[in-house]
């Protein structure tokens, strides 16, 4: 005999979160319901699920928007940061994300230095594009400069 469940978390060969599935009774009394990896597919259980999911997706696009507000300004900017450099153009040290951070907060733009997306810290003078990577689906890009510091 099969019971409708739906989906707590995403389970490999069964489905995602928030799917209603059918699977054999003994699976879903023994395995889903204990672990609490799936509740039963009642209607009440059908309508709080349905209830969460739009209060997540409100949330969701509030975030995004927000995000989008952000990326206009971050691409707006553009950032010079004087560090100290040898003939060549090779920095002394490097530029990091906190560095990048400081310098985009002076401008009066708060972003986390965790969304600075530096693969590795910057060590030679001349212009950068920087990816600040908002949220899941939102990612800016800040021209950054590094300049020889006038000594």
């Amino acid at each position: 005999m099969n019971v409708q469940v739906i989906l707590s978390e995403d389970l490999p060969n069964l489905g995602r979160t928030g799917d209603v599935v059918k699977v054999r009774a003994g699976y879903a009394r023994n395995y889903l319901l204990p672990r609490k990896l799936a509740v039963e597919a009642d209607q009440k259980n059908l309508r709080a699920f349905e209830h969460q999911k739009r209060i997540a997706s409100r949330r969701r696009e509030a975030k995004r928007t927000d995000a989008m507000a952000i990326k206009a300004k971050i691409e707006a900017l553009s950032i010079t940061i004087n560090a100290r450099a040898g003939e060549e153009g090779k920095l002394f040290g490097s530029v990091t994300n906190i560095d990048i951070e400081r310098a985009v907060r002076e401008q009066g733009v708060d972003i986390e230095r965790r969304k600075i997306v530096l693969p590795e810290p910057i060590k030679q003078l001349g212009d950068f594009t920087v990816p600040v990577k908002l949220d899941s689906e939102v990612e800016a890009n800040l021209k950054v400069t590094v300049a020889a510091q006038a000594e």
